[in-house]
């Protein structure tokens, strides 16, 4: 290329000598009034770019094109029929059939609601990078080019925005109609595929408490394990025992395990309720939540002799005496006591839910 035909030189003056620039001899007046493809020919010579090698794509309407272009149009499909796939297991289960992921062990069905949206989820996915990948190996033209770096300018936005659009001329897309709506219905399906799951905040708002509520009410026993009820002259002074809400659908509420503890006469004479909760207890027996006020373990470990309770995760320990308060360790609050009481029976029951959120805290809780 000479110094004559480089925008921004004279060839009146002496070879090689410039008076100016792109932008001085190519006001953006005369910019916009040039065709895209002489503005493509112009940047491409200022910007010295070199085309050392091309592999050409398959010449339009040949066999081998119309082969790549089917390729890609069903992988590109593919992946719309993926992602809808999801959104039909989603909206099924969520909106026509809401029991379905929660069905029974004996609904074989319900244990494939999670594999289903993963398998639909990542088909779609792998079928996307696949026709891509596809489009521009076997539909693209390859070409190798060299290119000096400059300053930008009013003049190279113009011709860099010119040579963009004769890229995507270049790779077919406005007369590979089949591609284009293969490609269409797959964006739209994934579309649908990602905002799906948002249609839950509308089929299932989050109403009540459910972080600062538990399954235990007025009149719900305290039962084991293996769900019998817990009478006063059940348990020896000094023991713990780990009870849940006897509740229908089982007795394995995770958040509502309690530990009911009777107490030793020395450690009754020394008890301290917290304030407002000195009649939460039935005679010689509390009741604290078992899930540790610090990162939510499960507090499983007493100590008769100092009357602490303790957590094995991170070593919190709590003091039954003065109302299960963190004593040692990372814990900042108390362990929520359960009001309890008997009932016609003799047998231990609630007498509310928890009167504070068990487990660690958040937000807007308070240490207390």
């Amino acid at each position: 290329m000479s110094t004559h035909d480089r925008p921004g030189s004279d060839p009146s003056d002496e070879p090689g000598m410039q008076y100016g620039g792109p932008d001085d001899d190519f006001s953006p007046e005369r910019l916009a009034g040039m065709q895209r493809e002489d503005l493509n020919r112009l940047g491409a010579r200022y910007d010295g770019v070199e085309v050392l090698h091309v592999d050409p794509p398959p010449p339009p309407g040949s066999g081998l094109e119309k082969q790549a272009e089917r390729q890609v149009a069903m992988a590109f499909g593919l992946a719309g029929l993926f992602a809808l796939a999801f959104a039909v297991v989603y909206f099924g289960s969520n909106w026509f059939l809401p029991d379905w992921q929660w069905a029974s062990e004996d609904n074989g069905w319900s244990a494939l609601y999670t594999p289903l949206l993963g398998l639909t989820m990542g088909g779609a996915l792998i079928f996307i990078g696949v026709g891509l990948v596809l489009f521009v190996k076997k539909l693209l033209p390859h070409e190798t080019a060299v290119q000096d770096k400059h300053d930008g300018s009013q003049f190279d936005r113009a011709t860099t925005a010119a040579t963009l659009m004769g890229g995507l001329d270049k790779t077919g897309f406005p007369r590979r109609k089949m591609i284009g709506r293969s490609l269409g219905f797959a964006g739209g399906a994934l579309g649908l595929m990602l905002i799906a799951p948002l249609g839950g905040l509308i089929k299932n708002p989050n109403k009540g408490n459910p972080l600062g509520t538990t399954e235990w009410a007025e009149g719900v026993r305290l039962v084991r394990d293996d769900g019998t009820p817990i009478r006063p002259g059940d348990q020896e002074p000094g023991s713990l025992e780990t009870v849940f809400p006897a509740v229908e659908g089982g007795n394995r509420a995770a958040d509502a395990a309690t530990m009911l503890i009777r107490l030793r006469p020395e450690q009754m004479a020394a008890l301290e309720p917290r304030e407002g909760q000195a009649d939460f207890g039935y005679g010689d027996y509390v009741a604290y939540s078992k899930i540790c006020t610090h990162a939510g373990c499960p507090v499983s470990l007493y100590e008769q002799e100092t009357s602490r309770i303790l957590c094995p995760c991170h070593q919190s320990q709590f003091d039954v005496i003065q109302g299960a308060k963190p004593v040692f360790g990372p814990a900042t609050r108390s362990l929520p006591e359960l009001p309890i009481t008997l009932d016609d029976e003799g047998y231990f029951v609630a007498r509310s839910d928890y009167i504070e959120a068990v487990g660690p805290t958040y937000w807007n809780r308070e240490r207390i």
